[in-house]
């Protein structure tokens, strides 16, 4: 019995592993592979209350690339938050060249920076 209970624990423990640390994990990619992986992108239209209070900044942004390459998910890491919606919602609309590992099509996490000047 007590070698059972020890097969038991070994293969959940295995089996934990290899969910936390399998292949379905993205690939997380540097801002140069990022930006050289876009296919395709739109420009965030500029926040009409930004534009008025003459607002000028930066967002940072982590993207969730698609195994096709189309943007999954947006998480609005820093910037103002004036400036957030439009930058989030422009890049959801980008398109990226398939990130591949080992020629095959993975998930990938990529920083972006956008960039809102007058």
């Amino acid at each position: 019995m007590f070698n059972a209970g020890k097969r038991l624990v070994w293969w959940v423990c295995l089996f934990s592993a290899g969910a936390i640390f399998g292949q379905d994990a993205p690939k997380k990619l540097s801002k140069a592979e990022a930006l050289g992986a876009v296919a395709s992108k739109t420009t965030p239209e500029y926040p009409m209350v930004a534009r008025q209070l003459k607002l000028e900044g930066s967002v940072e942004i982590e993207a969730v690339i698609s195994e096709q390459g189309t943007v999954e998910e947006v998480k609005v890491l820093s910037g103002n938050p004036v400036l957030t919606k439009a930058a989030s919602d422009a890049v959801k609309k980008w398109k990226f060249t398939p990130i591949t590992v080992g020629g095959k099509p993975v998930k990938a996490v990529a920083p972006l920076t956008i960039n809102f000047k007058l």
